[in-house]
């Protein structure tokens, strides 16, 4: 049981979400634990959908995790952003709280691409995970009970489960060698999976872009994989890397 998210006061909601989250802690699988995340996150709260992303502040880049709704789980691994370019999102992040962008704060706090095939506008939830000093992801959400009210009390809550679900993403053990990859491919796929470009990494590691790329290619062929992109989330579905 993890003593760390026994740490803080409690009030109902919060001894739940407390009871519930030590729980994933125990489950060893980090897609299953992923997916029980955003599965508790929709129980606990008035929220009916959820979008959980990586982020790095190396280019303050997010990526698409998985997300989940009343149709069932999907991949969204397609879906890239700087965050900077989505100021409620990045607001949240700088913040390191929940925030709640009504919809007619859409265009000018996340513009028109941000929520896939909409038509309309919508009011949107953003919940930041922590890790200590350190914002490693969030969690957006755009569809919610009727008549909810997101209001400071609420939003509160909501910060405390971004900073309890961050303890569920400690790293695991690099010296597990089931994966198969070397110290250094990992430390390139980490690097690749916290948004770093492959130019930024010949300066941060000394290593050259032709070394970097022969790493890339032996990730892939070790993994049985396509592509760099599902490199890094079969790392992450193993519980590698986040």
């Amino acid at each position: 049981m993890n003593k760390e998210l026994k740490a803080l006061p409690l009030k109902p909601i919060h001894f739940t979400m407390q009871q519930k989250l030590e729980k994933l802690a125990e489950i060893s699988s980090s897609e299953e634990r992923i997916v029980q995340l955003l599965q508790t996150y929709v129980e606990l709260f008035p929220i009916r959908n959820a979008l959980l992303f990586r982020y790095s502040p190396l280019g303050h880049l997010a990526e698409g995790i998985i997300s989940i709704d009343s149709t069932g789980i999907n991949y969204i691994l397609s879906i890239r952003d700087d965050v900077r370019s989505l100021p409620g999102i990045y607001d949240a992040i700088q913040e390191f709280g929940a925030k709640y962008i009504p919809s007619k704060d859409y265009f000018t706090k996340l513009g028109s691409k941000y929520i896939l095939n909409s038509e309309s506008l919508y009011s949107v939830l953003v919940v930041p995970i922590c890790t200590g000093s350190s914002v490693i992801g969030y969690i957006c959400s755009n569809e919610f009970d009727e008549e909810t009210v997101f209001d400071q009390e609420l939003l509160s809550d909501l910060t405390r489960f971004g900073t309890l679900s961050g303890k569920l993403f400690k790293p695991m053990n690099k010296k597990d060698t089931k994966h198969g990859l070397s110290k250094r491919e990992l430390e390139v796929m980490e690097e690749l999976a916290k948004g770093g470009v492959i130019k930024q990494l010949v300066d941060t590691m000394g290593i050259s872009e032709t070394t970097i790329k022969q790493y890339v290619k032996s990730v892939i062929k070790k993994l049985g994989v396509q592509n760099r992109t599902q490199a890094v989330a079969e790392l992450v579905k193993r519980g590698i890397i986040f």
